[in-house]
């Protein structure tokens, strides 16, 4: 018998999502990058900005990768995901509140507080991930992973539109100019992400932590376990055929996402047009992400992820003969539609091949592989136009990545899945 799929628990946990896509719509995607290189670093030499901006984030990035599957890990053991989400969100929310308190022309402190606020995202995503498997009835996972992604397009764009029409009419809010709008904005999306983050910590509860030795500390048994999976890696093939085909795929989605703001400026877009480009992919990801989770419900996640895959190599195929801006409308609009799927069903087909009780340590993992897929895409491309001359070829590269993950996809749902689905048949 199934289970009822909007119950407190999903509706809470999605709320989350619907609150922290607030920083990556308002702060990550929109205004930071904008506000940093035409306010807070106006006097500074543009390469100057860039490199040191790139190298705090750089460096936040690549630690939060590599501590990933031990945060995880940590949260099993001590059964305290929700704590650790806890303390990712308030830094994450303090952190973007105060992007709004810096004063023109202190870069440094904005380029900070962007990392941490961007560590607290992404370090939180580890664990509100992980409580998918906590919420979504077993029967449920695509569906409501669906829910969750197609929530936060929602709620990201919903605040978005407002923050847009707060700086195209800053008086009609009450603010003095365009610049103390953006700065409200800021303000604005930690609230948002504060505010709705409180139902996951007053409804949802974790299930059971693993077992462990009680003479020894937390942190020397989430290093042990650790130390372990990656010893029995073996045992778990569907998992590591699974995350390479995602780290190829994702890499050549996160190139996409990232090459085509400048993509739109350079074939001469006005940024008012890609503000509304980003915008009707959030409202159009809505949709298609529930309409992705009952694909993977009712048919199968990997047909799902295939067609996604698909999607985005035409879209890269057609995204190297743009000339006009109606056809880069196009483009985002075939993006919205499968951004948000792609990302849902690869979460809850990920989700469906973990061992119980160890799914803090294996998203870990899962978010690694995401933080790193950003390294293949970019130095293809590069490689790419250094040899040809070419641009345009250069984008096209990209569909390597996405022929590569799809191969290994199918390598990986030929994998038994003796560990996890074994013990879940039982349970």
């Amino acid at each position: 018998m199934k289970t009822k799929l909007l119950n407190k628990n999903v509706v809470a946990w999605a709320l989350y999502d619907w609150g922290n896509s607030a920083f990556a719509t308002t702060a990550m995607v929109v205004f930071f990058p904008v506000f940093f290189k035409q306010y807070w670093s106006a006097e500074v030499s543009a390469t100057e900005s860039t490199f040191w901006l790139g190298i705090t984030n750089g460096v936040a990035s690549f630690l939060l990768a590599i501590l990933a599957p031990l945060l995880g890990t940590l949260g099993d053991r001590g059964g305290s995901r929700l704590r650790f989400l806890l303390g990712f969100t308030v830094l994450g929310v303090l952190s973007t509140a105060g992007l709004g308190l810096v004063a023109q022309g202190q870069w440094q402190w904005a380029a900070v507080l962007f990392a941490l606020g961007s560590i607290g995202f992404w370090g939180g995503i580890i664990f509100y991930d992980s409580l998918l498997i906590d919420v979504a009835p077993r029967e449920r996972l695509d569906t409501v992973s669906g829910i969750g992604y197609a929530v936060g397009y929602l709620g990201g764009g919903v605040l978005l539109a407002i923050n847009v029409w707060m700086t195209l009419d800053p008086k009609f809010f009450g603010f003095a100019d365009v610049t103390a709008a953006v700065k409200a904005s800021f303000i604005s999306a930690a609230v948002w992400w504060g505010v709705f983050a409180i139902p996951i910590f007053l409804v949802v509860r974790e299930q059971a932590a693993a077992p462990g030795d009680p003479s020894r500390s937390t942190l020397r048994q989430s290093f042990a376990e650790l130390a372990a999976t990656v010893r029995e890696v073996r045992k778990y093939r569907a998992i590591v055929f699974f995350l390479l085909a995602y780290w190829m795929y994702i890499d050549g989605v996160n190139t996409i996402q990232k090459m085509a703001v400048d993509y739109g400026l350079a074939i001469g877009l006005e940024s008012s047009s890609l503000i509304q480009a980003i915008l009707m992919v959030q409202f159009i990801g809505f949709p298609a992400a529930l309409l992705f989770g009952w694909i993977g419900q009712r048919i199968s996640p990997i047909v799902g992820i295939f067609t996604c895959i698909a999607v985005y190599a035409c879209v890269t195929i057609y995204g190297t003969l743009l000339d006009t801006a109606k056809e880069f409308f196009i483009m985002a609009a075939a993006t919205g539609c499968v951004q948000g799927g792609i990302q849902a069903l690869s979460r809850s087909y990920f989700g469906s091949l973990i061992p119980p009780g160890r799914t803090g340590e294996f998203f870990g993992f899962y978010n690694m592989m995401s933080k790193f897929a950003a390294v293949l895409g970019p130095l293809l491309m590069g490689v790419t136009a250094l040899v040809t001359g070419n641009s345009r070829t250069a984008i096209l590269s990209i569909v390597i990545l996405f022929l590569a993950g799809g191969a290994l996809l199918v390598v990986a749902a030929r994998q038994p899945k003796s560990v996890a689905g074994s013990v879940r048949a039982a349970e």
